[in-house]
């Protein structure tokens, strides 16, 4: 007996090395831009995955059975977009969803538009200030492989000074309580505490709103809202816990005195100056220009039939202004760049209609594919993990028809994505476009 269970045994282990062997994947690639770092691109390259990784990368097209054919495409990392808001929907009924929708169902919006984003190219998002209910739920149902989506890097909510940018505005004060989706504070021990909640509620990254914001319903314009206790309370705490934080700052003050607290990347950094740039530098700290919603907001602001507030309308006027000039200015002086959209404020799909914009302000189509790739994966920590298509890394990938390199709106046409080794998209691949 013990003879026959040792055989049974042996067998069972070649049957299942046998079904691991099965597992491999193999990706024919006309064109790949493996790594965006080193920018060289091979030709006819055969990506060989594996339980969701790269496992080799080897010359010619080789390996048979479970073959994707990529051979007339150009391949690359899969996107990362470092700002979203996947529970958002822009449209009239936004103010209204503040009141009638549970986080329940905030969760089945976010997985509708987490499916859009994936199968737009980007196989990584930061959410940064859904509920932290519906965006936990969901970024643990798309891990687990329950939900079609992106890999997500959660707020879980945001932290706001008390009636500041995040915070409930323009409602009856008994409905405040209820309404808010995250964490607010005053006086740094309370900020310490909002950190310490937003960690306890799931949060992987923390995200403040270091100023006032343009679609928040407050006359508080879009200047300092947080004191410099306050911020580096705030960054302190965050940094004891081994999360970084990224801070939404559109008035100059907001964005240096964040700076100078030692927070770690910027969202927005609409109206930064030269000390703004000086301390960019000088701390590593990324930028995340978001050049896709201000051009939204701008327009959506000439619209009557918008939704949007007196406030909003104002602030979305007066945010404005050439932030093209302010890329391309950070980007000459050497400011770390990182990809990111606030798409959730514009319509969902769209996010890589980002580089275009960003090729606009001065970067090359290659260092726009960087932000998206091999800086977002540093700005996230996550650089052994995504953002090349090495050995060892998530076979996290897009396919489009020409040369992004050449024309950067290739990349918002993707035919093919693939997220850790399952195809998400095929598009036009399958349809013979």
């Amino acid at each position: 007996m013990i003879a026959r269970a040792a055989s049974l045994a042996v067998l069972a282990l070649v049957a299942f090395g046998r079904a691991q062997a099965a597992e491999r994947t193999y990706v024919h690639a006309g064109k790949l831009l493996a790594d965006p770092a080193t920018g060289k691109v091979t030709t006819n390259q055969t990506l060989v995955i594996e339980d969701g990784r790269v496992v080799e990368v080897r010359d010619g097209f080789v390996g048979e059975g479970s073959v994707v054919d990529l051979r007339q495409r150009f391949v690359l990392p899969g996107l990362i977009d470092s700002h979203v808001h996947l529970t958002n929907q822009p449209g009239p009924d936004s103010r209204y969803n503040k009141f009638a929708r549970s986080d329940s169902a905030a969760a089945i919006q976010g997985a509708s538009n987490a499916k859009k984003t994936l199968e737009a190219g980007f196989t990584t998002v930061a959410d940064l200030g859904a509920p932290s209910d519906a965006i936990v739920a969901l970024r643990n149902g798309i891990a687990s492989g329950q939900v079609s989506g992106p890999r997500i890097i959660a707020s879980a909510g945001m932290i706001s000074p008390h009636g500041g940018h995040g915070d409930v505005n323009g409602v009856k004060s008994d409905l405040i309580p209820h309404m808010r989706s995250g964490g607010v504070c005053s006086g740094p021990d309370d900020c310490r505490r909002a950190v310490r909640e937003r960690i306890q509620a799931g949060a992987d990254i923390i995200k403040i709103t270091a100023t006032g914001g343009v679609t928040s319903d407050a006359n508080t314009g879009l200047g300092q809202h947080f004191s410099k206790g306050e911020l580096e309370a705030i960054v302190e705490t965050a940094h004891f816990m081994n999360r970084t934080v990224t801070g939404h700052a559109h008035g100059t003050d907001g964005i240096n005195s964040f700076l100078a607290a030692g927070g770690d990347s910027v969202e927005h950094g609409t109206f930064q100056n030269d000390e703004s740039v000086r301390l960019f530098v000088q701390t590593r700290a990324w930028f995340i220009p978001t050049l896709l919603v201000g051009d939204y907001v701008a327009r959506q602001a000439e619209k009557a039939d918008s939704g949007m507030t007196d406030n909003q309308r104002a602030k979305s006027r007066s945010s404005g202004h050439d932030m093209k000039a302010i890329v391309r200015r950070a980007h000459k002086a050497g400011v770390r760049i990182a990809f990111g959209t606030d798409t959730g404020v514009s319509p969902h799909g769209e996010n890589a209609r980002e580089f275009a914009l960003l090729v606009q302000s001065g970067l090359t189509p290659l260092e726009a594919i960087r932000t998206a790739t091999v800086n977002a994966a540093e700005h996230f920590r996550m650089d052994k993990e995504i953002g090349r298509l090495t050995p060892g890394f998530a076979a996290d990938l897009i396919a489009v028809e020409g040369d992004p390199l050449t024309d950067v709106t290739e990349l918002e046409r993707p035919i093919y994505v693939m997220k850790e080794g399952r195809a998400a998209s095929a598009g036009r691949l399958l349809s013979g476009g």
